[in-house]
């Protein structure tokens, strides 16, 4: 296969972490016989610093073009004045709203070799895999915004429209996983969450009656997810409650290093492919950013925009596999690791554990590399 990826690094981190995901698709180009194309662009704060713009035409024409966009992280201190009229976000949202990428994809998948990472017990972290559904491009981030001096307006809007399309996306996933989906709305408060629920109660039983469903409120989601995360398969909810949700759910796998997205639109060509941490500006240039979101996100590129499905697992495992031996970086190894066996009274206190080295963001990747 021939494609064409555009390569949108952005800030902080992301030049770092997505010349390794680049790094990882061009080994699997290698083995499998493809031919990728890299194609790169500014998007955020660099692309102000030399443009004016959060997102330059010439990365908008790139995109549009190419047959999947992978994207780094965007923001930063430096252009987080909230008096600012342009600002690095600003080009992520113009960019998935240009491209109509309405549905985000976020796994939640805890590896064992990580339980004392999470915060949460081990035995709730068992058999957890979830997929989050986010809808994209609606609600209040998209909505009509106002300020005065004493008064500020958010609007949140959804159309019917809207909401089937994500929906419908969500439950097409339930339906090859394990036929249950959850539709976390505020339907209690929220008139564009009483149009959400009627929704989903029309759709899915019309289109999709073989996948079980239920309807949540947000702040239950908040806590089920950490009380009982492994009841959950799919979950679809719309565009702030998810960004908000899924944050919360990295905590299941102990670091948001860990978690990849895919944002998909009408046709799965030309998806945008992200981790979803943050630039993390602190750690920029340090060598030491955690790669595997980048990587996985990857993976997530060969599964979805480019139909290559044996690719995208071979990937996946591989950073399963670096995982599992142990090349760790520093957000992955859990602080305050204590020595085995508790001192007797009256005893010396027991030595201090040996810290375990963190991979750095090079050596993370090329464990990666080794596994393909």
């Amino acid at each position: 296969m021939k494609a064409l990826i555009a390569v949108l690094a952005g800030d902080g981190i992301g030049p770092e972490v997505t010349a390794e995901a680049v790094r990882a698709l061009d080994r699997i180009a290698q083995r499998f016989n493809h031919e990728f194309e890299f194609k790169e662009g500014l998007l955020g704060g660099a692309a102000i610093d030399a443009t004016g713009l959060p997102l330059p035409p010439a990365t908008l024409e790139l995109a549009q073009r190419a047959d999947a966009t992978l994207l780094g992280a965007v923001g930063g201190p430096k252009w987080s004045d909230p008096g600012a009229q342009v600002r690095p976000e600003q080009g992520l949202l113009q960019l998935r709203k240009a491209l109509g990428l309405f549905a985000n994809l976020r796994p939640v998948v805890p590896h064992a070799r990580l339980s004392d990472v999470s915060p949460i017990k081990e035995h709730l972290l068992r058999g957890v895999d979830i997929m989050v559904v986010r809808e994209l491009t609606g609600g209040i981030y998209f909505g009509a915004k106002t300020r005065s001096a004493t008064e500020a307006v958010d609007e949140c809007r959804y159309s019917l429209a809207e909401i089937e399309r994500v929906v419908r996306v969500a439950a097409t996933l339930a339906r090859g996983r394990r036929r249950k989906l959850t539709s976390v709305d505020k339907a209690n408060v929220l008139e564009t969450s009483r149009l959400w629920r009627a929704t989903v109660d029309l759709l899915l039983p019309a289109e999709f009656p073989d996948v079980a469903y239920e309807h949540m409120l947000v702040d239950s989601a908040a806590m089920h997810l950490l009380q009982r995360p492994r009841d959950f398969d799919v979950i679809v909810t719309e565009n702030m409650f998810g960004d908000i949700l899924t944050d919360e759910a990295s905590m299941l796998v102990g670091s948001m290093g860990l978690l990849p997205s895919a944002s998909l639109g009408a046709d799965a060509r030309g998806g945008l492919f992200e981790p979803i941490h943050g630039s993390a500006p602190d750690i920029a240039g340090r060598g030491v950013a955690n790669p595997y979101a980048a990587i996985l996100s990857a993976a997530m590129l060969l599964r979805h925009s480019l139909a290559l499905t044996p690719e995208a697992e071979a990937l996946e495992r591989a950073v399963y596999r670096a995982i599992e031996s142990g090349v760790l970086p520093a957000d992955l190894i859990p602080r305050g690791v204590a020595t085995p066996g508790a001192a007797t009274p009256g005893a010396a206190a027991p030595e201090a554990p040996t810290p375990r080295p963190a991979a750095t963001t090079r050596a993370a990747a090329d464990a990666v590399l080794a596994g393909l």
